[in-house]
């Protein structure tokens, strides 16, 4: 269903998202670790590993979060998209297992492309190790899936979808996990998953490690949280909006027409030198692809009908600079780890302000200041009525 705004209300917004951090207590002084990575007391292979990657001094949800998870407490995190949650997490979990190899750890996340990435970052830090992780995910090959947990894992990352087939097939038992990591929960309530992640937790064993990371905390968040921790230590490092590191700017469309001879016209521009566009669905988000690779830009897009395959080439392609312009739908707002995209394109606007936060949070990650027109929502505007959300 398509929502019109006005005019006045996507500036408002874009002036609210400007000034949030204010209500949010946000201070200008720089953070102050009080840790290195060197001074955790975790193993020496796994230190060189972390070296390795190029980490010398953790994120601020880092340093506050691997010290209770080392220590064996749950944990509730709150902390923007691009802040390093998974090193957060990945990093003592790690450090666990190869004090006990028997331990097991379960990692739920909301998309196939976030459960890839943990799984690649999760391969990283356990070199020259036993620990072994297999990622199962929809659109992949259930069998294979099936084969690779019987040859013996510690890590198992997952969508609700695949992990739930997996319980149907008896090919999992979530008794056997006592570790266990929801990621970017807020993102799985908003695509449906809340009644499985109650499913999967009644049937986790009672004595456990549960942690839980999240950017936001809505109420159905909330009802997931009481069933899921004990005690908790919460952490919460949401002083700085994603946001405040992007320069917001409408672009204006006259006429319907001209839409896409008016992100044309951007894109052709040299700064534009890494663009990922969002559109609302599959349909629109493949047409639009197929013409700008029409218009010889080199373009390539994610989205529901692709399958895992297609998906996973497209965006290392985009990763690694052999497209230019990746379009999706909002099976890539959240927790994709894409350096350097100097541009986000709402080409349509997405159903929440949440999800508009996570769109522009592809860019500006890390509270890496980016310059320039960063964020661009193209609009169509008409005297007679309500603004169309094209963007």
């Amino acid at each position: 269903m398509i929502k019109y705004v006005s005019k006045e209300l996507l500036i408002t917004a874009i002036k609210q998202s400007r000034l949030c951090s204010e209500s949010l207590g946000e201070s200008d002084e720089a953070y102050s670790n009080k840790y290195l990575f060197e001074d955790f007391s975790v193993s020496e292979v796994l230190k060189q590993n972390i070296l390795s990657k190029g980490y010398l001094a953790p994120t601020p949800i880092q340093d506050q979060t691997i010290m209770p998870i080392l220590e064996g407490k749950d944990i509730i995190g709150i902390a923007n998209t691009g802040t390093g949650k998974t090193a957060a997490f990945l990093i003592p979990l790690i450090d666990k297992i190869l004090k006990n190899p028997l331990e097991k750890v379960l990692i739920i996340t909301p998309t196939r492309e976030l459960a890839q990435q943990i799984f690649g970052e999760a391969r990283d830090f356990c070199q020259n190790t036993n620990i072994r992780a297999v990622v199962c995910i929809g659109g992949s090959n259930l069998n294979q899936q099936k084969i690779n947990l019987k040859q013996g894992y510690n890590f198992l990352i997952g969508t609700p979808g695949r992990i739930k087939d997996l319980i149907g097939e008896r090919a999992v038992f979530l008794d056997n996990f006592k570790n266990v990591v929801l990621d970017e929960t807020d993102r799985m309530v908003d695509i449906g998953f809340i009644g499985d992640i109650k499913y999967f937790i009644s049937l986790l064993p009672k004595e456990r490690q549960s942690l839980f990371f999240s950017a936001t905390v809505p109420d159905k968040v909330k009802e997931i949280i009481d069933r899921f921790v004990k005690n908790p230590v919460t952490i919460s490092v949401k002083k700085r909006e994603t946001i405040n590191n992007i320069e917001q700017s409408i672009i204006l469309v006259n006429n319907k027409k001209n839409k896409i001879e008016q992100l044309h016209n951007l894109l052709i521009n040299q700064e534009f030198e890494k663009v990922l566009i969002f559109g609302r669905t599959k349909w629109g988000v493949q047409k639009l692809t197929d013409e700008l690779i029409h218009r010889g830009f080199r373009a390539g897009s994610i989205h529901g009908d692709k399958r895992q395959s297609q998906r996973q080439r497209t965006l290392q392609d985009f990763k690694t600079d052999k497209i230019k312009i990746l379009l999706a739908t909002d099976v890539a707002s959240r927790g994709l780890d894409i350096k350097d995209v100097s541009h986000v394109i709402n080409y349509e606007l997405p159903e929440t302000y949440d999800d508009y936060v996570h769109r522009i949070g592809r860019t500006g990650r890390a509270n890496k200041k980016r310059h320039g027109p960063d964020f661009y929502r193209i609009k169509y505007n008409h005297e007679d009525r309500p603004c169309s959300c094209l963007g």
